[in-house]
């Protein structure tokens, strides 16, 4: 039980409820990265139409892309810690239900022993407010409270969408009996 449970005296997370926390942080961390790509930079584009700092673009598309991929794990985590199949989740990446073991039953099994996150992603930040290295081992610490941040984000970023509530990301977590 994390300590900010203890406090509250709630019971802690389900494993379910944790990995759907993860792939909600791997979600945010893909969005803001994303977001980050869109405008174009006051010194992008030299006056002769060149690029004015080669490799800046693609290196921000390759941040985008490790982050699509870490999001794409998390979910695949906590699929199969909702009961989905292999063969499921073959299914839906269009691949061999043996494929979509040999690429997440890693992340499963690490998930499962408490290593929330890939080996190294702590250093792969992208600039990202969701991205800094201690909000992986707070969420891993303080799930209520990282759910909450995580709520904040969603509510700031809400782009008129309606019908999320106050507590879009907490509100939906489940806990153990």
């Amino acid at each position: 039980m994390a300590e900010g449970d203890a406090e509250a005296g709630a019971a802690p997370f389900t494993d379910a409820a944790r990995a759907r926390l993860v792939a909600a942080y791997e979600a945010c961390e893909l969005a803001d990265l994303a977001r980050a790509a869109v405008p174009v930079g006051e010194h992008e584009l030299n006056p002769d139409g060149t690029v004015g700092d080669p490799g800046v673009a693609l290196a921000d598309a390759a941040r985008v892309l490790v982050a699509a991929r870490r999001y794409v794990e998390a979910a695949a985590v906590f699929e199969r810690l909702g009961g989905a199949s292999w063969e499921l989740l073959g299914e839906v990446l269009g691949v061999p239900a043996h494929t979509a073991r040999a690429r997440f039953a890693t992340a499963e099994a690490r998930f499962r022993k408490g290593l929330f996150f890939p080996a190294g992603a702590a250093s792969e930040q992208g600039g990202s407010p969701c991205g800094v290295s201690w909000w992986r081992a707070h969420m891993a610490r303080e799930p209520l409270e990282a759910a909450l941040d995580l709520d904040d984000w969603v509510l700031r970023h809400q782009d008129g969408d309606s019908g999320l509530g106050t507590a879009p990301v907490s509100g939906g977590l489940t806990r153990e009996l």
